[in-house]
């Protein structure tokens, strides 16, 4: 007996210290039953759709094991749902072969390693197998650098398979970026990120939410090494760490974030914690900052805790939310920024106040909640954003003519790539072939671009006349991105639609198309059709608000489950009877268009909709009834201004719906084609009257100073139900005539590009005229092209001529006229052979010659009356402003 006990002594040893010699992906103990309680909790959330059966498989090793409930811990419910176990454990094992292969693998810190390789999402992009793709491509052309130089390489892969262009909000994966060939910043970065965490480099990608001087917002990439986060701009690669065109914008930026997944430690100041991730702010890293208190009191001057405090920038003529604090018991909540000015706005049940704050100038800020909807009030509002201080590295002239050097190899094998996509002569052809419209089919597969064989293979598949017919109209409903990267399965399994209606303008659009938001296509209509029974279809096709029923009874309601991810997918809602709200609502329509009901979720108020031959009926799952919204209409008078004549939405002025709990929600008016000059103005919203739900709106106007800063406005308005609210839009003024801030010489000479010279004189005549100075493919100067074009009839109208110059030949070359054909037709093009660029920077005290683009307005007594350099949003209208000033 006593020998048997021996004997088991030693076998339970030996166990003990063969689990022990396993690895273990947490080895601070505190940290990893931390992270146990977190799974365990997230299981105890999600006991629907056998989500967690991946972590049952006795082969696991403890590395793998804990891995994988760190990862599940801390996943947004899109990536339980739509991706199974072994897409995440095949990241984790690529993951651990990039630390165990790359020279740098033991050098990285575990919590960095935790939180910016092992993890696959970045942003809200659709998840794919890039980490283990990259690795195949990159791991030799890296092994043997440093960690500094590794960073630079990567992102010279990353320009040879991608550059920037706009597009639409939903993020693209980094293959279907790569297979497109270009992407915007977010795409671009989140490529960028991939690429750098698939060779064990931890990254993480950075955004400003809205900039304080301009209209947009940006995303790059920070990479850690030595010890230390450096920034780059994704797909822009610099000869070093720590450079980019954005460098004088983001000295000008108020705020900027980063999403960590999981619970993070790290010594940045946290923004707010939820169960998928932890937002630090990075503003430190790039522009001088200043911290400011928050005190928010009811009207009676006593503290209110857990009050809801916005920090809003103002950008796209709304007052943007860019951070959210909650005040703690004594009322107070505090914030890092940059040293400019935002709007504070304060709620708390219904109630709410709001005050401009001053960052670097007050330590301290009270609001009080003293107002509530349908409160009468006009505000006008100043806002000075942040004076620009940037701090440029040095670079050698051997380093930068290496890195162009580069630059030039890199966008021939890109070019080489795209010029392998289906020509329009080819489309053409494929079209006659098949007895297809030539020119709609040549439009749809040449913007398809890399996955044009995706969308041809779909083409020959429609063999009758209203097949044919159908197909093509199903490809011009979805989206330009969704031609990029949709899925043969999904474009098939739309085609198959249920027909009821016998509106035909309703069957295309809200039941055979297969985009309802801002989600990944996925075939969920013939998912549908496998799980919801042919009588429970009856019913619901019978009495719509049985569906309505269903889901507000099975689907859960979780508004955490799901941050920093896309939308659920309708089959991971079905499977695990949980989603957020918006999620959900994407569900219910995927649903409805499954039986051929016509549904949407509206564009400008995000109401799901049941549409009918009556009109839209509006669905509620929170209410038992169904009773139709009351409506009301909104008119506004406008007096105009010497440089407006009619104001456009988003650029001059919004509207925002004060919600229930007192915050506001955007009106959300569609952008239209933005570079023709499209999209909804005072005349065509406000002049006549728009039909609103009744309700308490506020009006923001706003005037762009060329300095950055804004003359704003705020007005609330009551819209009732069956009436008419009359009220103006006002766009403030600044009186100041324009005036002279510089000269340069008019007859300064530069090269055309049939190789002669000619001064400015002699190519614009007397008078005013404009000098450009571009930074080919470079996306300040490309938006600032799209800016020119969206005001091509008010420039043509002018008539004064444009003189965009490159700064050398090979610029030139570079640049594809074709990107921007809508350009006024007094544009002139030339080369910058005499250094034109170089006497504006003197002359106007600029910084720097190489920060492009450039754009004066001068005339030819050589007086210089507007100068823009850098990164600025709406310059075509800034040009446009000094222009009717004159």
């Amino acid at each position: 007996m006593r020998r048997a006990t021996q004997l088991f002594g030693i076998c339970w040893l030996l166990c003990l210290l063969a689990a022990c010699g396993e690895s273990h992906f947490m080895t601070d103990a505190s940290y990893r039953l931390r992270v146990e309680q977190d799974f365990q909790q997230k299981k105890a959330l999600m006991p629907q759709g056998e989500l967690f059966t991946i972590l049952d498989d006795a082969s696991l090793s403890t590395y793998e094991q804990e891995a994988l409930e760190f990862l599940y811990a801390y996943m947004p419910l899109a990536d339980i749902t739509d991706y199974p176990g072994e897409f995440h454990l095949m990241n984790i094992r690529a993951s651990q072969r990039a630390a165990e292969e790359m020279p740098w693998g033991k050098t990285i810190p575990e919590d960095l390693f935790r939180h910016f390789v092992l993890p696959v999402r970045v942003n809200n992009e659709q998840l794919d197998s890039a980490r283990v793709v990259f690795y195949k491509e990159l791991k030799d052309r890296v092994k043997s650098l440093s960690l500094y130089d590794a960073i630079l390489e990567v992102n010279h892969w990353c320009h040879e398979k991608a550059v920037y262009m706009p597009s639409d909000a939903r993020t693209s994966s980094p293959l279907a970026t790569v297979s497109t060939a270009y992407g915007r910043c977010g795409e671009e970065s989140t490529l960028l990120v991939a690429a750098l965490r698939s060779v064990g480099i931890p990254a993480r990608q950075v955004y400003t939410p809205r900039w304080a001087h301009t209209d947009d917002n940006h995303a790059w990439v920070e990479a850690w090494a030595d010890g230390k986060w450096h920034f780059l701009g994704a797909c822009e690669p610099e000869p070093v760490l720590d450079l980019g065109w954005f460098n004088a914008p983001a000295s000008r930026g108020m705020l900027m974030h980063t999403k960590v997944f999981g619970r993070y430690e790290g010594k940045e100041e946290v923004m707010s914690v939820n169960p998928t991730y932890t937002e630090i702010n990075v503003i430190d890293n790039y522009a001088p900052t200043a911290q400011a208190k928050v005190m928010v009191k009811d009207e009676a001057g006593n503290p209110v805790p857990d009050a809801c405090v916005e920090f809003k920038l103002y950008n796209y003529a709304e007052f943007y939310t860019v951070a959210t604090k909650h005040t703690d018991d004594g009322g107070v909540c505090g914030l890092t920024a940059g040293k400019g000015d935002m709007l504070v706005w304060a709620s708390k049940d219904g109630r709410f106040g709001f005050s401009k704050l001053s960052f670097g100038k007050q330590a301290e800020l009270t609001v009080t909640l003293d107002k509530e909807a349908g409160d009468s009030f006009t505000v006008d509002i100043d806002i000075v954003p942040p004076a620009e201080s940037a701090n440029l590295p040095d670079v050698t002239p051997e380093q930068r003519a290496e890195n162009d050097r580069r630059l030039a190899i890199e966008d021939s094998i890109r070019n080489a790539y795209v010029g392998k996509f289906i020509s329009e002569e080819a489309a053409r052809n494929f079209a006659r072939d098949y007895k297809l419209d030539r020119d709609a089919v040549a439009k749809i597969l040449i913007a398809a671009r890399g996955n044009y064989r995706v969308i041809r293979e779909f083409m020959t598949r429609l063999r009758s006349d209203n097949s044919r017919k159908g197909g093509i109209d199903l490809l011009q409903q979805i989206s330009a991105k969704d031609l990029r990267d949709v899925r043969l399965d999904v474009l098939i399994d739309h085609m198959q639609s249920r027909v009821r209606t016998t509106n035909a303008g309703y069957f295309r659009k809200y039941v055979r198309n297969p985009r309802v938001s801002n989600e990944m296509l996925t075939p969920y209509k013939t998912f549908f059709g496998k799980v919801i029974s042919k009588e429970d279809v009856e019913a619901y096709v019978a009495e719509p608000m049985k569906m309505v029923a269903w889901v507000a009874k099975n689907i859960q309601v979780n508004k955490e489950c799901n941050l920093g991810a896309p939308p659920v997918s309708p089959e991971g809602v079905w499977k695990a009877r949980l989603a957020d709200a918006h999620s959900r609502d994407i569900f219910f329509v995927s649903m409805a268009r499954s039986m051929g009901v016509p549904a949407r979720i509206d564009e400008v108020t995000g109401k799901v909709q049941l549409i009918t031959d009556d009109g839209a009926i509006d669905v509620n799952f929170e209410a038992a009834g169904q009773a139709p919204a009351q409506r009301g209409r909104l008119a506004a008078k406008y007096t105009p201004i010497q440089s407006l004549d009619n104001p456009k939405y988003y650029s001059h002025f919004t509207i925002s719906k004060v919600t229930p709990q007192g915050n506001l929600q955007l009106l959300s008016y569609d952008e239209g084609d933005t570079d023709m000059g499209g999209g909804v103005t005072w005349s065509s919203l406000l002049k006549e009257g728009t039909s609103l739900d009744a309700g308490d709106y506020i009006l923001v106007t706003g005037t762009r100073l060329a300095s950055g800063g804004v003359l704003a406005q705020m007005t609330s308005l009551n819209v009732k139900a069956g009436g008419r609210t009359e009220t103006k839009l006002v766009m403030r003024e600044n009186k100041d005539e324009v005036q002279v801030i510089g000269n340069f010489n008019s007859e300064s000479l530069f090269t055309t590009l049939e190789g002669d010279k000619q001064s400015l004189l002699q190519a614009c005549g007397r008078g005013y005229f404009v000098v450009g100075i571009l930074g080919v493919n470079q996306e300040p100067t490309n938006h600032a092209l799209r800016d020119i074009s969206a005001l091509k009839a008010d420039l043509e109208k002018w008539g004064r001529k444009l003189v965009l110059l490159f700064p050398n030949q090979e610029q030139a070359g570079k640049y594809r006229a074709a990107d921007f054909s809508g350009l006024p037709n007094t544009v002139i093009y030339g080369i910058d052979t005499e250094d034109i660029a170089q006497q504006i920077v003197k002359n106007m005290k600029l910084k720097r010659k190489d920060t492009l683009p450039i754009f004066i307005i001068a005339d030819t007594f050589n007086r210089v009356v507007f100068v823009s350099q850098g990164y600025t949003i709406g310059l075509g209208e800034q040009l446009m402003k000094t222009v009717k000033g004159l």
